[in-house]
């Protein structure tokens, strides 16, 4: 019988109590409810079903997921979910990834102030990219992007960040024709992080004045006005990190992209190691390290390791990931419609002219929704259905018939 993946669930069940009780009064309500849902993720605690195969008969138990959204579990499914509702929102353009970074000072002071430097992040992310784009000298238009936060490194480190999806292009300033960005060039890297580092600052200096910040450990000394001054001189010295990928290869391909940041958690099952009770060893990718081999192992204890994935746990009701410009909720539609029929004008233009290189379709029909059965059977692949549901710590009414363990 093959060997059962590790999951942080497990080190959660060994370990979680003996950590709630070494570090009480230092763990938030927040924290203590990821710990408990994850915890409880696809276990008799939560309930769940019966199902049985409609062709072999075969049956099985599929417990309920706690779908907390820090859940390594449950952040797969999710993902999937949400990538097929984007799907209509793709345009048939370059499509770019861009990284808005927050030098280590900051991102130390956002251990205490999570939802405010969280916040702030992606406010002047948003402003920069918007700013730029509409300035004639480098586009001229109003773009649409996603952005999507992210506060750990691999090695489950403090590393605030945001990463942006963009289209290539946008609506031009009057909103009657499609304004194309270079091929294989977005925006200037190093206007874009000057701009950040400004507005950014400008923003983080407002949040002081009006009392929003707290300060803890080596940063208590900001309290005081003249030092907390002196310390923003010094960042405004620095380089702050914009950083911009090549474009992907085609439309198709930025859905792939997405599901690998949308709902990813600090860690995933899949990159734990070995837990023997005391430590934990995991895989991570060491990005400082270009000469030799990045990919590492990394083992800390038990109370380390659930320490660092806890710091990621954002503030509730914090949304991690949103919409901008074009492609914000309120008109979303209007706006792709509007480009999708831009672009398609752009393209026949350009056929009109003789043009012989290919493009993209630009086709404005809706994917064609693919109904398939929820459940399916591990050993005749025919659809299962609900035959009995139990409620948490319930056994169900009559044990499963065929029942293997996986």
């Amino acid at each position: 019988m093959p060997r059962q993946r590790l999951e942080v669930a497990d080190i959660f069940r060994a370990k979680g109590n003996d950590w709630r009780t070494a570090h009480q009064g230092h763990i938030s309500l927040a924290q203590l409810k990821v710990m408990s849902a994850i915890e409880s993720c696809r276990s008799a605690a939560l309930g769940g079903h019966v199902l049985q195969c409609t062709d072999c008969g075969y049956q099985q138990i599929a417990y309920n997921s706690c779908r907390n959204r820090h859940c390594p579990k449950c952040q797969g499914s999710a993902a999937h979910r949400w990538l097929e509702a984007r799907q209509v929102d793709l345009l048939p353009v370059e499509y770019y990834h861009l990284v808005f970074t927050l030098p280590a000072p900051i991102s130390y002071l956002a251990y205490r102030n999570k939802s405010v430097i969280y916040t702030i992040l992606f406010k002047i992310a948003a402003k920069t990219l918007q700013t730029i784009a509409a300035d004639p000298k480098h586009l001229g238009a109003r773009i649409g992007f996603t952005l999507v936060l992210h506060t750990w490194g691999s090695n489950l480190s403090h590393h605030p960040h945001v990463h942006g999806i963009v289209p290539g292009g946008g609506l031009s300033m009057d909103g009657k024709h499609w304004v194309s960005c270079k091929p294989g060039f977005f925006l200037s890297v190093r206007v874009l992080s000057r701009l950040f580092r400004r507005l950014f600052l400008e923003k983080l200096q407002q949040a002081y004045q009006a009392g929003k910040l707290e300060f803890g450990g080596n940063q208590q000394k900001l309290m005081d006005k003249a030092c907390f001054f002196d310390w923003l001189k010094a960042l405004k010295k620095i380089d702050w990190v914009v950083y911009a990928k090549r474009p992907f290869a085609g439309p198709e391909s930025v859905l792939a992209y997405l599901s690998r940041y949308t709902h990813r958690v600090a860690i995933s099952n899949s990159r734990l190691l070995r837990f023997d009770g005391q430590g934990v060893t995991f895989r991570w990718k060491d990005y400082r390290n270009e000469k030799h081999l990045r990919y590492k192992n990394m083992t800390l204890s038990a109370d380390e390791f659930i320490r660092r994935f806890l710091i990621h746990v954002l503030p509730g009701g914090f949304q991690r990931l949103r919409h901008y410009g074009l492609l914000a909720n309120a008109r979303r539609k209007e706006n792709l419609k509007q480009a999708r029929e831009l672009l398609i004008q752009k393209e026949e233009a350009i056929k009109e002219k003789g043009a012989s290189k290919e493009t993209t379709s630009t086709t404005t029909d809706e994917p064609v929704e693919i109904v398939q059965a929820t459940y399916i059977c591990p050993h005749c692949s025919s659809p299962m259905k609900v035959i009995d549901i139990f409620t948490g710590n319930q056994q169900p009414r009559a044990p499963p018939l065929r029942l293997k363990a996986s």
